[in-house]
């Protein structure tokens, strides 16, 4: 019988602004740490290590790696599954149904443990640096950054931080990368700069540089035939199994199920953030920006994310 999936969400705030995340670090990471993802399927877990790229994303690897040290990522799933890409990071399986992960809330009960996390930061008017809980967009469309001479690119495997859309959020504000707040200040999109917890994997066969020019490569997995392949055998697998079973419903042949109207990752706090500018964010705190996922519909879990290299 087909999972129906359904959502979960509450508003957070999050946690406060950790301005020595880098310096801990300082003197023991390498350009290019490693992580190691372990994937469960079926019945079946599938290792696939990934190195990461410090000079491509430092700010979006940083976040990935204390997310991942943090033990965020543990149990969480892939919730949407397509042709080029498997998206992670934001969802959780409870009893056969998906629920959306309230990052903010999370991170501000990890900190309380003790963990830190990089994050960019907000100028205001009056140049108090407020906390956005989010990592800074490294990548061309947005403001200071170029793709020029980058260690990855959207090739097969790709690791890569994803951010939704934000729709009425793409309003210039000051954003600093650098949670210290010693980089240029320049004026960036809210919307570009909001990424958290998502990332995907990219399996497309074709390079894409327009998701180059739109999304954060941080990362390649290692041996993508070798790791990464048999994960996606082993689906491809078990659709023809359904497929060929002539006692399978029709409705259970495919291995997605399409849920529409899904709202993911904007549990945003605007709101408290941007007080002078928040009717700008309207649509996202109170409407919210909706989706379509193709959830798989035998879970991938995401069982770990292990830093194997910093």
């Amino acid at each position: 019988m087909k999972r129906i999936f359904r959502r979960i969400a509450a508003f957070a705030s999050a946690a406060v602004l950790s301005v020595g995340a880098a310096a801990m670090f300082a003197g023991c990471t390498s350009n290019n740490p490693e992580v190691k993802i372990v994937y469960s399927f079926n019945g079946n877990t599938y290792e696939v290590e990934y190195v990461l790229s410090r000079s491509d994303a430092p700010q979006t690897v940083q976040h990935f790696i204390e997310l991942a040290d943090a033990g965020y990522y543990n149990g969480t799933c892939i919730h949407n599954y397509t042709s080029t890409a498997l998206y992670g990071g934001g969802y959780t399986y409870a009893n056969g149904e998906l629920h959306e992960k309230d990052y903010f809330a999370e991170v501000k009960r990890l900190e309380k443990e003790g963990n830190s996390f990089t994050q960019s930061v907000y100028i205001r008017n009056n140049n108090e640096k407020v906390p956005l809980y989010t990592v800074c967009g490294e990548f061309s469309n947005n403001r200071g950054y170029v793709n020029a001479n980058r260690e990855y690119m959207h090739t097969q495997g790709a690791l890569v931080m994803y951010y939704t859309d934000k729709s009425e959020s793409a309003r210039d504000i000051s954003v600093l990368a650098d949670p210290d707040g010693e980089d240029e200040e320049i004026s960036r999109y809210y919307s570009m700069n909001s990424a958290t917890s998502l990332f995907y994997t990219y399996t497309g066969v074709a390079n894409n540089i327009t998701l180059d020019n739109k999304y954060a490569v941080f990362g390649m997995a290692k041996d993508y035939q070798g790791q990464f392949q048999p994960l996606l055998d082993a689906i491809n697998s078990y659709t023809s199994g359904l497929v060929d079973d002539e006692e399978t419903e029709e409705d259970e042949s495919s291995f997605t199920a399409t849920v529409d109207n899904l709202q993911l990752d904007t549990l945003d706090h605007t709101e408290e953030i941007f007080p002078d500018i928040g009717r700008y964010f309207y649509s996202v705190r109170i409407n919210g920006q909706t989706s379509s996922f193709k959830c798989p519909v035998v879970p991938i879990v995401i069982e770990s994310v292990t830093v194997t290299k910093y």
